[in-house]
């Protein structure tokens, strides 16, 4: 293994222990819901505020992806939140879980921002596909372990000692992250001149820059509702188990990380074949996202048999969808701005976060049915990627020729 696909590697680890420390109140929350008396408006605040530092500090922390690296700026993230999680087992009752969750958002806001800004400087527009997917599944494969481990220490420790056990294991990856990572973010895969933005008339004109914007809430949304309710709504809507939650959870987040990989892969291939990679991109994420929409099933299947099938195909066609949509903001995105559209794009997404745990907890109500905001959820997706296939190849290019534009 050379030194790039070892990097490579360690941000795959990197962003699945991220995921399995933001998933753990998820796996934990009718069990917190129980001890503390919370209602379902209290938890969903709960799952929501982990996003609101972690939208925050999406800016603030590209441009200190750009001025100080990789290296630094991810190790101090990675500590911090590695400390933050632990310390949810030791909890107390809602002001501080409340103030853990804040501290572990703010943290984790490095992970993304560094991992893509070092795939987009060390890889060419053609090849961007596969490492992106890797990176990418790790988001789905974290939560995926993060369910069915978490649903075993839940089951034969308690929900504090899953936390805890979680939270500290992680730390040694930082042990090869500080042998190996770059000190400094390598120089980008092409020459690119542009430095700083064109004027924010001209942005808001432009097509591209609506599409990009509007498809990655609402892509969120829908992640955002899976990776936060979607466990209680297993267990209290449908009456699986908690090892069985963790299961259904395990097989589907996994099969979203394979499609991932997948897709990229095929992408990939496709982009170098035909030498139009914004096209294979583009068609890739609007027919992933259309496909997510599948959710929308499990409103009129009754029953426990046909709900890991669904969400199998569903989130399977999510994973190749969000992954795709990331290698299309990277070919927009010059290299020496990534960090940058980075941070206004994972923005965005992190308002979906905020919002869909929060309306969620809303819509459930003290009766905690899940018809309307399954139905929020699933609509999302498909009016993404209907959006982005209209916008089609050619505006996309061009909102790139336009960021590409201001030079030095």
């Amino acid at each position: 293994m050379n030194r790039r696909s070892l990097i490579l590697f360690l941000l795959f680890l990197g962003i699945l222990v991220a995921y399995i420390d933001r998933g753990n109140l998820a796996v934990a929350a009718v069990e917190i819901m129980e001890e503390f008396h919370f209602a379902s408006n209290h938890m969903g605040a709960l799952l929501s505020c982990f996003f609101w530092t972690y939208a925050v500090f999406q800016i603030p922390a590209g441009l200190i992806v750009e001025k100080y690296g990789i290296r630094s700026s991810y190790a101090v993230a990675f500590v911090l939140w590695s400390l933050a999680a632990a310390g949810t087992g030791l909890a107390s009752g809602f002001a501080s879980l409340l103030a853990l969750r804040l501290a572990l958002g703010m943290a984790e806001t490095i992970a993304p921002l560094a991992s893509i800004t070092y795939i987009r400087r060390s890889y060419s527009a053609e090849a961007l596909g596969m490492p992106t997917a890797i990176y990418l599944s790790g988001q789905m494969v974290g939560p995926a372990l993060g369910a069915w481990v978490g649903a075993k220490l839940l089951v034969h420790f308690g929900w504090r000692a899953m936390f805890v056990i979680t939270g500290l294991a992680a730390l040694i990856w930082l042990l090869p992250w500080l042998r190996f990572a770059p000190s400094k973010l390598p120089a980008p895969a092409r020459q690119e001149t542009a430095s700083r933005l064109p004027p924010a008339g001209r942005v808001l004109a432009n097509p591209g820059f609506w599409s990009f914007t509007v498809s990655i809430y609402l892509l969120s949304y829908l992640f955002s509702f899976i990776i936060s309710w979607l466990p209680t709504y297993l267990r209290l809507d449908r009456g699986f188990a908690p090892e069985q939650m963790g299961r259904i959870m395990l097989i589907a987040l996994l099969a979203m990380a394979v499609s991932t990989l997948a897709g990229g892969l095929v992408a990939d291939r496709l982009a170098k074949k035909t030498g139009s990679p914004m096209k294979v991109r583009l068609l890739f994420c609007s027919f992933g996202l259309i496909g997510a929409g599948l959710i929308l099933l499990l409103l009129i299947v009754p029953g426990k048999d046909w709900v890991l099938p669904i969400l199998f195909v569903s989130i399977s066609s999510s994973g190749i969808g969000n992954s795709s949509y990331w290698q299309l903001v990277q070919l927009a995105s010059p290299a020496n701005l990534i960090g940058r559209v980075l941070g206004f794009m994972n923005t965005l997404s992190q308002v979906a976060g905020i919002s869909a745990p929060l309306f969620t907890g809303w819509l459930l109500g003290p009766s905690n049915r899940f018809g309307a905001a399954l139905l929020i959820a699933g609509v999302c997706p498909l009016i993404a990627g209907l959006l982005l296939l209209a916008t089609g190849s050619a505006r996309m290019n061009r909102f790139r020729d336009l960021l590409a534009s201001v030079p030095q």
